[in-house]
This record gives structure tokens, sequence and C-alpha cells, in this order.
């Protein structure tokens, strides 16, 4: 039965519906039966249950590309509530094919079941809270108990049978999983990470088929991309190969995120080698990059590793600020702002404190704090700072001596301080400024 205050659904932001993440035949569906605008609100709903459960049970997360496909089942649940509370009675699937793809996702990364359900349990609390708050707001307060009542029931007889499929479908890819050479794959290199190695390096290498005596680099590749792992997979073996690695380990470890380390036959020469490490995908690939340091044995194989991840983390962090995402990234070259930033509260502190009202969210103070840290990178060579801004000798002085006065205290106060603060700034923005 048409429950017509559905028609009157609409999403509080702008939302468009050619930008939803969930398959199109099921907006396309959803769409014909209640009209656009209910749908748009579905979407809505389905983006802020996806954000509830990452900040709930941030495991289910992972990466841009596993929090696009997390929001794809998210999306496709409260679109299919939506018709299911407005369409004719008859079966429908108890689980989403982004549902479904999810499940197999989490048993591949090694998540807990109850982790899932979890993340299954804040899903119906928030959808239920949803429909309940749209039935109060648009129904006559005569109908809305009744109305509730049956909203609920609807709901509750969904959530016991997609818990149901979503068990089932987690069992039955786990007993294939746990068998395959890519589980014990998988395992092996969570062991190495975990900080408790396989006592048996050599039979770990075997398992593998990757020798960890070796010097490594590691790499960490990621896409918003759900589907781009092949991609991935494919970038970190060429890019690795191409600069003198002799046997590459490539572990896709969530949508849209690959793992992968080069064994090399000899350290890098330098610095320059490993900035050299760039996929040479070119603008408009989506695809990027973190690059850890050289290092040998397994001691290496998990220390290049977490400099790649600190690389990925701080490459969010910059795109999160408004920063144009780079392609490639080389820990040598973050090193710094990345451990700063692994408290990002306490290091927007330090930028506030040390540059004071410079750290103001106004174009005039963003140009002052960009030719200030230009002066100290460049040894206070005003001809040096003139030819890199492309600006006049006396406008640098003059903006030197304006910083100052904003600073109220000279350059050469806390140095190191002032220059660290001035990087976080010109890095992160906003998320560090007043």
């Amino acid at each position: 039965m048409m429950r017509a205050w559905v028609e009157e659904l609409s999403p509080h932001g702008a939302v468009d519906v050619a930008q939803a993440a969930c398959p199109w035949p099921i907006i396309e569906q959803t769409i014909a039966l209640v009209g656009e605008d209910p749908v748009r609100w579905a979407i809505e709903l389905g983006g802020e249950v996806a954000a509830q459960i990452l900040a709930d049970v941030p495991s289910l997360g992972g990466g841009a590309g596993a929090r696009e496909r997390l929001r794809r089942g998210t999306e496709a649940s409260a679109v299919q509530v939506l018709a299911a509370l407005v369409g004719p009675s008859g079966e429908r699937p108890a689980i989403s094919e982004p549902t479904a793809e999810g499940m197999r996702e989490y048993v591949h990364r090694g998540i807990p079941l109850e982790q899932v359900l979890r993340g299954l349990r804040i899903a119906h609390a928030r959808t239920t809270e949803a429909f309940h708050r749209a039935c109060a707001e648009l129904l006559d307060p005569s109908a809305v108990i009744e109305e509730l009542t049956a909203v609920t029931q609807e709901l509750f007889g969904r959530i016991d049978k997609l818990a149901d499929a979503m068990i089932r479908e987690y069992l039955t890819e786990h007993a294939a999983w746990s068998v395959s050479t890519a589980a014990a794959r998988a395992g092996v290199v969570r062991a190495l990470l975990s900080g408790s190695p396989p006592a048996d390096t050599e039979q770990a290498s075997r398992t593998l088929g990757y020798d960890l005596d070796r010097t490594h680099v590691a790499v960490v590749l990621w896409s918003d991309s759900p589907t781009a792992n092949p991609a991935l997979q494919t970038a970190a073996t060429e890019m690795l190969r191409s600069h003198g690695a002799t046997a590459t380990l490539v572990v896709p470890m969530a949508s849209g995120q690959v793992w992968a380390w080069g064994a090399l036959r000899a350290p890098m020469s330098g610095l320059a080698d490993v900035r050299a490490l760039a996929p040479g995908l070119g603008p408009g690939h989506g695809l990027h990059v973190g690059i850890g340091l050289p290092a040998g044995g397994v001691d290496g194989f998990h220390r290049s590793h977490t400099e790649a991840c600190r690389t990925e983390r701080f490459e969010h962090l910059r795109r999160e600020a408004g920063q144009r995402p780079r392609e490639s990234t080389a820990y040598a070259d973050v090193a710094v702002a990345a451990l700063l930033t692994a408290d990002l509260t306490a290091a927007g502190e330090l930028v506030r404190r040390e540059l004071g009202a410079l750290a103001e969210r106004t174009e005039t103070m963003a140009t002052l704090r960009t030719t200030l840290r230009h002066y100290l990178d460049a040894e206070r060579s005003l001809v040096t700072v003139a030819r890199r801004l492309h600006i006049a000798r006396g406008t640098v002085t003059y903006r030197v001596r304006r910083a100052q006065e904003v600073l109220e205290r000279a350059v050469d106060e806390r140095p190191f301080a002032l220059r660290t603060a001035l990087e976080l700034a010109e890095e992160l923005g906003d998320a560090v400024l007043r």
C-alpha cells in the first residue's frame, strides 16, 4: 500500500542522484516508485549511516576506496528500505550485492564478524531513527502511532533477514578464504606487521614467495574507487620493478588500497632514488602512492611499511585541508610533518601558539606566511625569495617585516618551532589555523 508521506521526503542538503554510490538500477527502480526527492533523501541517509559506522567502528574503514564501498552498501540499504515501504509485496533479495561485496572484503581483511554486526546494529538504529522522525514530521498526529508501529515492524523484519544473510555470506566466504593461498599470505603479512613476526623467517618467506632477508622498500597505493585494485596492483609491480626490485610482494588490503614491497639487490644510493619511485601514471588516473624508506630484514619490512602508511595518512590530511592531491609522495619529504600530525589537535595548538595572529585564515596572513616560510628556507636571502615567488625584492622586505610585526617577535626566536608551524600551516591550512 502506498504511503503518501514517503513522497514528501526530501534531503536537507544538496544531493545529486547521479553521484550516488550504490548501483544505478537500484536508484532507477526506486525513483519509478516514489520519485526523485525521496530517493535523494535515502541517499543522504545512507551517507550519514556510513559516517556513523566509521566513527563508531573505524576498523570497517581502511582507506577512501573501502569507505566508498561501505557507502555503496548503506545507500543501497536505505534506498531499498524506501522501496519496501511503498512497493508491492513480494520477494526481495535479503542482501544487496554491494553489501555482499563488503562482507567478502571484511573476510579478506580479517575483520571479526562481531565488528561487522556491530556496524549493522548502528545502521539499523540510525535508519529507524530517521524514518521515525520523518513519520512524526510529515503525518497528522492522529496517524503517527499506527504508522510508526507499521514502519518499525517493517524495519525489524528487514534487519532480521539482512543479519541472517550477512552472517551466511561472511561464513561462506570465510570457509573458502581460510584454505586459500591468498589467506595464508595475508596472515603472514599481518603477523610480520603486528610486532610478533613468525619464528621461522624462511618458512614465512616460502609462504609469501618473497625473501624477507633482503633490503625492502614498501609502498602503499590507494584510490577513491573501490574497484581500482587491479590497476593498483599492476602499478605497484611495474613501479617497483622499474626501479630495481628483483622481487615484489603485492597484497590487496581493502577496496582501493594495496600494500606492496620490493626486494632490492642493494640499498638505494640516496633519497633521490626513493623520490624517483613514482608510478608514472599521469594526471587523471586517480591513483596515489606513499613510499617508505628502504630498510633490511624483517624489521625493515615492517619499518618501511609503517613509513609508507604514515605518508598515506598525511596525504589524506592534506586533501581534507583542500590541498591538491599528489600522485607520489616519499616519506623522506614529509617525515617531520607526518610525525607531528600524528596528533592533529596538538599540531594545531603548536601552529596557533607559534604563529599567533599570523595563523588567521585570511588571504593577507596566508601571503605573509608563505613569504616568511620561503625567507627562512632560503637562509634569509631576499634575492632568492624574490626569484622564487616572482616578486620584487622590496616586496619581500616589506612582507617579512610585516610578518615579524604580526608575530610580535624576531624570527630567530624559537626558529625550529616557527619553521615547523609555517610548514604545517602551508600543508594543512584550515585544519591547524585559527
